[in-house]
């Protein structure tokens, strides 16, 4: 049987290494060709595994004695903090072959600043975050950029389309991905200069099954299978869609218990099951070497165990980031 080992920086989290560890573990009694690679604390990382019911040989401790946090500035960090978890985890991906990918649920712009550094593509230069998220009509959107690239050009755009493309048509075998562009208005006319360009640009580009521009309330509708858009506006899309379905989901719990219906109490377990994003993986590095996933910094052991089967699976499928010439 073939085994594929990810690589888990279980640091610089919100909740802690442990949860992230308990996550880990949880994974592999779910996969038995899953093997993970822990980098972080050895002592914290020892402890948690003493308590849980684990194979031992299918888990790799490796030691750091550093920890990149939210509050270092990324490239200092990156650049200096060569025992940081992190720094370890993604060293260790770029040389050994038997590391097939990475999650981290810490700094975001130490993630990407060190994905370029240690795991470059052949010709990929700017990496962007991809979510992806449960259409309305079935199946998942991927929306490109969420937060990766705050302030962009139509050149950017134009490579998140081809790398979303690339991604759905390789991940979920979609033979020609429709791209849509995130617009204040379906018309060709309406959007920023920058959205404007992009649609000019993106009409003539080869290669793209691009469908026109697509409004926020239709960003979650499957009119598209990939939604391109900045990182500052792909964030709030992500974060807002995210929002309004905890809120939904929250008032109808209150109703439930209010009203004392249990069928209410099925209709909440299923749009739990529907939109809750963590259970979907983390969010994708697309425009580096090798796999890697950027997990919630709230991660939890539910979400690190679904985040390590995304992986799996996308290492399974040798969805790489690499090739093109996007710059």
């Amino acid at each position: 049987m073939k085994t594929y080992k990810i690589a888990i920086d279980v640091m610089g989290s919100d909740n802690g290494p442990e949860l992230l560890v308990e996550g880990a573990v949880a994974a592999l009694s779910e996969h038995e060709e899953l093997e993970v690679a822990l980098f972080g604390d050895a002592e914290i990382i020892e402890k948690k595994l003493g308590e849980l019911a684990c194979d031992r040989s299918r888990i790799e401790v490796v030691h750091a004695s550093d920890v990149i946090t939210n509050y270092d500035n990324p490239m200092e960090a990156i650049f200096r903090k060569n025992d940081s978890s992190l720094v370890k985890a993604l060293v260790a991906l770029g040389e050994r072959e038997d590391l097939v990918g990475l999650i981290n649920a810490g700094s975001t712009g130490a993630l990407l600043a060190g994905s370029l550094r240690y795991v470059p593509a052949k010709e990929l230069k700017r990496p962007a975050l991809a979510a992806i998220l449960p259409a309305e009509q079935g199946g998942f959107i991927c929306l490109c950029d969420t937060g990766a690239n705050i302030d962009c050009n139509a050149d950017h755009l134009v490579a998140f389309a081809h790398m979303g493309s690339d991604f759905m048509k390789e991940f979920y075998a979609i033979e020609s991905p429709r791209i849509g562009l995130l617009s204040n208005g379906a018309e060709e006319t309406k959007g920023n200069k920058l959205v404007k360009e992009t649609h000019a640009r993106l009409k003539v580009e080869a290669d793209l099954n691009f469908i026109g521009n697509v409004e926020g309330n239709r960003a979650l509708s499957g009119d598209c299978d990939v939604l391109v858009c900045d990182g500052f506006a792909g964030n709030q899309v992500f974060k807002n869609s995210e929002g309004i379905a905890r809120r939904i989901i929250t008032d109808i719990v209150k109703y439930a218990k209010k009203t004392g219906n249990p069928e209410m109490m099925k209709l909440v377990a299923h749009l739990m099951g529907l939109y809750d994003f963590s259970a979907l993986g983390g969010a994708i590095v697309l425009g580096v070497g090798k796999p890697i996933i950027k997990a919630r910094g709230t991660a939890n052991a539910d979400s690190i165990r679904n985040t390590a089967s995304m992986l799996l699976n996308m290492a399974k499928n040798q969805t790489l980031f690499y090739g093109r010439d996007f710059r």
